[in-house]
């Protein structure tokens, strides 16, 4: 998977997701006896109902995304129906993220002998209008993200597509990618590099008006002016969700499955592509996501068996039996993901008493991740002390993170502040009495008078979330560090906390989070370069490290582990954002009647692969 945020954010990795209520239970219906499945909420037996994660909307198509439009399930919603270049899947049983040839457009991808381009060859396939799927298609993506990186939310400088020198088509089915240097191949292969890229249908989408005609000889893509107007164009109509199931540019796909409704509320139905021609087509005809403004909401519809796939609360899981009488199976989906609270480290206000590492100490050293995980997750969460997926075994850890360096002591928590020229008043909050740069002073930038008062935009529509949070400001007051919660929809906690400058009208925030089920979903390869690069497109707090700046560039180009395992030790002791336990995807149920349905850590979905 690419990288995205969580359930509003991400990792396809945000990730930002970017998707179910963390430690939900997914459910999907199960019937005894033979023959197919009609139970739970499909009106037939070539229908699925599928439960989205409470509070989170669907909102971008196109599939080059957007800030503010990188939620897990967009991602999902397009690779149904525009397939990856290179896609990923972590479901096959293996216990490994792998190249993943049925759902990728590319049939072999080779390295030349000194690493520095890769030559990629197409499966034969067809667009749902009849046109072939050709390397035209790939250079189209190409040219259009050249043109607008600054818009694409996965743009890094240095990253994709700066680091590709030259694209050079060799025929209709092969292409070969030059790179300004030599690069770890896993790191291109699958962390937001050439995972990243989609074919997109040059004859059908290379305009710039509703009524123009696509000339195909006029290669206006080829131009910084005529990929900037397409791009403007198609991000106008990806902008309007109301047109998605009428609009004809979202009809030419050539994924499993065409789009029949698209709400703004969220619901979406899919059907099955009669024209698909690839390696992986649907078996279900028919796909329904529901939306659910609270987990509540979605748990009564599990009750009344009005989805076929849905979730419970963490809380609920000593009620197992009661689902499974239902006709529901119940098993655990781990996220290969992280979990955080961003600062804003250019917050007005905060930002400078952000800067200084004791104070992200303290409040790392209030956070008890074990009392998080196992009581208010019921243990469907993982403590995570850094920057690199804790929940998987995997070469990518250090044992710094492994051995947690701040674990949780409020009193050494507020000794911290304390020697550190910070008084507790009489309301309990710490202010900073002694400022300046001294080592027994409050640090540069901290004014006098400056409290720890902190205000957390969060995620809402979870009860787990809100007991989390109500936790955190408990044991946050125990070292003098103040906490008001701001519960907003999913997809508004990214708006109201956007990448920003001091002087912003919109750097009014001071902590965010987007991770009722988790922050951020990696690829395969588990670099920081979108979340903790400096300038990175998901690095929505600012943060900047020259030292960790360093290891990120190393582990994108070191074909050892040690630059990203100092990478992992370097953020764990560096604080760049809270650490909090990262939940499970969900736990989710596969019943005897509904097969084929994997868990991919990746927070991937493959309907396609479903069948009653």
């Amino acid at each position: 998977m690419t990288a995205r945020l969580g359930p509003v954010a991400r990792g396809r990795a945000v990730g930002l997701a970017a998707t179910a209520e963390a430690a939900l239970i997914a459910l999907t219906a199960c019937t005894s006896g033979s023959g197919p499945s009609t139970s739970g909420g499909s009106d037939h037996a070539d229908t699925v109902s599928y439960a989205l994660p409470a509070g989170v909307v669907p909102n971008w198509i196109l599939p080059i995304s957007t800030p503010g439009h990188t939620n897990s399930n967009n991602y999902s919603i397009q690779n149904l129906l525009w397939e990856p270049l290179i896609a990923y899947n972590g479901s096959s049983g293996s216990g490994k993220i792998q190249f993943d040839p049925k759902a990728s457009v590319a049939s072999s991808y080779t390295f030349s002998p000194d690493g520095t381009s890769v030559t990629i060859t197409l499966n034969d396939m067809k667009w749902s209008d009849g046109e072939p799927v050709t390397s035209r298609d790939v250079e189209f993506w190409f040219n259009l993200v050249t043109a607008n990186k600054t818009k694409w939310a996965r743009y890094r400088p240095g990253a994709m597509p700066d680091d590709v020198s030259s694209f050079t088509t060799v025929d209709d089915h092969t292409f070969t990618l030059t790179f300004d240097k030599v690069y770890n191949q896993n790191w291109l292969l699958s962390d937001n590099q050439l995972n990243e890229i989609t074919p997109l249908p040059y004859h059908a989408w290379a305009k710039t008006s509703a009524d123009a005609t696509v000339d195909t000889s006029a290669d206006l893509d080829r131009t910084t002016a005529g990929a900037q107007a397409i791009f403007s164009y198609l991000n106008e109509q990806a902008m309007d969700v109301s047109s998605y199931s009428s609009n004809p540019l979202w009809k030419v796909v050539d994924g499993p499955y065409t789009l029949s409704q698209f709400t703004t509320t969220g619901q979406v139905t899919f059907v099955k592509n009669a024209h698909y021609d690839g390696k992986d087509p649907a078996s279900i005809g028919t796909v329904k996501l529901l939306p659910f403004t609270t987990v509540d909401a979605e748990e009564n519809a599990v009750r009344a068996k009005e989805v076929d796939y849905g979730y419970i609360a963490p809380t609920d899981v000593s009620q197992k039996s009661t689902f499974t009488r239902l006709g529901y199976q119940i098993e655990p989906w781990k996220g290969w993901a992280i979990t955080y609270i961003p600062y804003n480290f250019n917050n007005p206000t905060l930002g400078a008493a952000f800067k200084q590492l004791y104070v992200r100490q303290a409040v790392q050293r209030s956070i008890d991740q074990k009392n998080i995980a196992g009581v208010i997750w019921n243990g469907a969460a993982t403590p995570t002390y850094g920057p690199i997926p804790q929940g998987t075994p995997n070469d990518f850890i250090s044992s710094t993170q492994k051995t947690n360096p701040y674990p949780y002591d409020p009193s050494a928590a507020k000794k911290l502040l304390t020697s550190h020229g910070w008084s507790i008043g009489s309301d309990g909050i710490a202010a900073c009495a002694q400022p300046g740069t001294a080592d027994d002073q409050c640090g540069a930038g901290v004014a006098a008078g400056t409290t720890l008062s902190m205000t957390l935009v969060s995620q809402s529509g979870s009860t787990v979330t809100d007991n989390m949070m109500s936790t955190i400001k408990s044991s946050l007051a125990k070292a003098g560090i103040g906490l008001t919660v701001k519960d907003v929809p999913a997809n508004e906690v990214l708006a109201q906390t956007p990448k920003c400058t001091p002087d912003d009208a919109a750097c009014s925030w001071q902590l965010s989070f987007f991770g009722t089920a988790g922050s951020w979903y990696f690829p395969a390869y588990p670099t920081g370069d979108q979340l903790f690069y400096s300038g990175g497109p998901t690095n929505f707090g600012s943060y900047a490290d020259s030292q960790v700046d360093s290891l990120i560039e190393q582990s994108s180009s070191s074909t050892s582990n040690e630059p990203i395992q100092q990478y992992s030790a370097a953020l764990t002791k560096q604080l760049p954002v809270i650490w909090l336990p990262n939940p499970d995807y969900q736990v989710s149920a596969v019943s005897t009647g509904l097969k084929g349905v994997t868990q991919d850590p990746l927070s991937r979905f493959h309907p396609q692969r479903w069948s009653w």
